[in-house]
């Protein structure tokens, strides 16, 4: 199959070069890698935000990444591309009128309303992939929420005009419900991990003597990081973590840092929280393996990899119950469900957890085994492949007049 990728804002460059990039850049990369290992022609379409950058990059054999002509040439806040998609899908229209993939797979709402503009007039299938939804980043985020005030319109009828959604977790196909996308329109596919990367086999982080809380990830509001230091305040033997945000000159201007800072020293905890910054792909298997227990306390999350990575690193996880945790983490079994924005439960899980050995390493032991039995990168591309044939058999049924030659 010639499968196109549309990723207007996330360009698989970054992961493929070893750039610090988002889950998005992430995802997109590896699936478009793994289908061209599997001997598809995949196409990503980005959007140029460089004027040095060449129109086609053959990222690796079988993968080739083309950068569409949309607003400036230079970085652009994404929640500021909604006005430059028309000309995105133009971009597409020309490129795909004198050569049509056999599947077009968006990523992001914006690359979906471009995607949907591009292949107007042709019989191609589209396949979505929302990676979070505005509607429930507005029901979370309320008016700090910077998306357009078109998203949440827009995204509905994206979802009920596609072939189908590709969900990363049941939660989202929920929310779809409410969206009026019936389940069988939907698949959920959940992202994944580099499991030759993420083991629990290998040198750990250097360490003390305390119990080693870790939080990693963006250092954003709605991460719940706060949550995590309060809660350090009723695990006095533990020490916490903090990888993530913005490079350490940048931490006297980050209004989070700064908020996060002065949560510490409300809580009486400053001593025990250790600010990181930035920490290179390379180097955070180490850093899970040097941690007691991993905390995720986002107050939603439309998947979540940390609690992946944590668990193919043999390292129990205790996260909130919300998004994507609750398909991921077994309550119980591989880590521990709380609810979000509950510090008192938060330490009294942690405390019980760290001082229990026992279950700490039957818990890692059995978060590594089940990552790898289900969130490898060669897992995930033969599910999303089988979901490709489905959709284009379907499409192809749909576009037969009855009676007609198949």
């Amino acid at each position: 199959m010639r499968i196109d990728l549309v990723s207007e804002h996330a360009s698989p460059l970054a992961a493929l070069g070893g750039a610090d990039s988002g889950g998005q850049n992430v995802h997109v990369a590896e699936l478009a890698r793994g289908m061209a290992r599997t001997g598809h022609e995949v196409v990503v379409h980005t959007r140029r935000d460089s004027p040095e950058l060449p129109s086609r990059v053959e990222a690796v054999p079988g993968v080739t990444v083309e950068h569409v002509r949309a607003g400036p040439p230079r970085a652009v806040p994404k929640d500021e591309l909604l006005p430059h998609m028309p000309e995105f899908g133009s971009g597409l229209a020309e490129r795909w009128a004198a050569e049509p993939p056999d599947i077009v797979h968006a990523h992001f709402w914006m690359s979906g309303l471009a995607a949907r503009r591009g292949l107007s007039g042709l019989s191609v299938p589209l396949v979505q992939t929302f990676h979070a939804l505005g509607r429930v980043k507005r029901r979370h985020q309320g008016a700090k929420d910077p998306s357009p005030a078109e998203r949440e319109q827009l995204e509905s009828e994206l979802a009920r005009a596609v072939d189908l959604v590709v969900a990363t977790c049941s939660d989202e196909v929920n929310e779809l419900g409410g969206m009026g996308v019936p389940p069988e329109r939907t698949a959920v596919v959940p992202c994944g991990i580099d499991l030759a990367k993420f083991v629990p086999r290998g040198v750990p982080r250097p360490r003390g003597d305390r119990y080693r809380v870790l939080s990693i990830g963006r250092i954003v509001e709605r991460k719940g990081v706060d949550t995590v230091i309060e809660a350090l305040a009723g695990v006095p033997d533990a020490e916490l973590l903090v990888a993530g945000g913005p490079d350490r000159t940048r931490w006297s201007t980050d209004p989070e840092i700064e908020r996060l800072s002065r949560c510490a020293e409300d809580a009486g905890v400053s001593d025990r929280v250790r600010f990181l910054g930035p920490v290179a792909h390379d180097e955070a298997p180490a850093l899970y393996r040097s941690a007691d227990v991993v905390v995720s306390a986002p107050w939603y999350e439309p998947f979540g990899t940390v609690p992946l990575e944590a668990m193919a690193c043999g390292t129990p996880v205790i996260v909130t119950s919300v998004g994507g945790h609750r398909d991921t983490v077994l309550d119980g079994e591989t880590g521990v469900l709380v609810p979000p924005r509950d510090s008192a439960e938060l330490a009294r899980e942690m405390r019980d957890l760290l001082r229990d050995p026992r279950r700490r390493a039957a818990m890692g032991a059995a978060g590594a085994r089940r990552v790898r039995a289900r969130y490898g990168w060669d897992r995930l591309v033969r599910e999303t492949e089988s979901v490709y044939h489905r959709v284009r058999e379907r499409h192809g049924a749909l576009a037969t007049p009855t009676g007609g030659e198949p």
